[in-house]
């Protein structure tokens, strides 16, 4: 089937998860709209949308673990007003680490969404798909 600008279907929700892996959250809003508001294709929809939330809980993940050092920077800013110093450099080491894994593990689950979407395909992702069935 093809998308009302001429492209495969599958096309087009690779080329969706690909924007979401390389390009950032506008190219990929740009495109979630105009697929939600002018295609019909329900698979295409979902696998839209997929892509936005996978990008979004991938960031929100991220910002939450951020919120660690962050903490640690607030008590060691602190305790420098009296003079003193706090730092657990081991705690923001896994911190820095749990964020490199998650960042590859986006990488890798967005690629192979990609690859499988050139056949019409999907990764079933309980979590996602069920926040998916759920709004849309």
């Amino acid at each position: 089937m093809k998308t009302k600008l001429g492209i495969s279907v599958a096309m087009m929700a690779a080329g969706t998860y690909l924007l979401g892996l390389f390009s950032g959250y506008l190219a990929l809003v740009l495109i979630a709209g105009y697929v939600l508001l002018c295609e019909s294709d329900e698979w295409l929809k979902k696998s839209v949308v997929k892509a936005l939330v996978i990008t979004v809980a991938f960031s929100v993940i991220s910002a939450v673990i951020g919120f660690i050092p962050n903490a640690i920077s607030i008590v060691d800013d602190l305790v420098s007003i009296f003079g003193g110093n706090f730092s657990i450099l081991f705690l923001s080491r896994i911190v820095t680490f749990i964020n490199t894994v998650l960042s590859v593990f986006e990488k890798l689950l967005m690629l192979a969404l990609a690859l499988l979407a050139f056949d019409n395909k999907t990764i079933k992702l309980p979590v996602i798909d069920s926040f998916i069935e759920k709004h849309m």
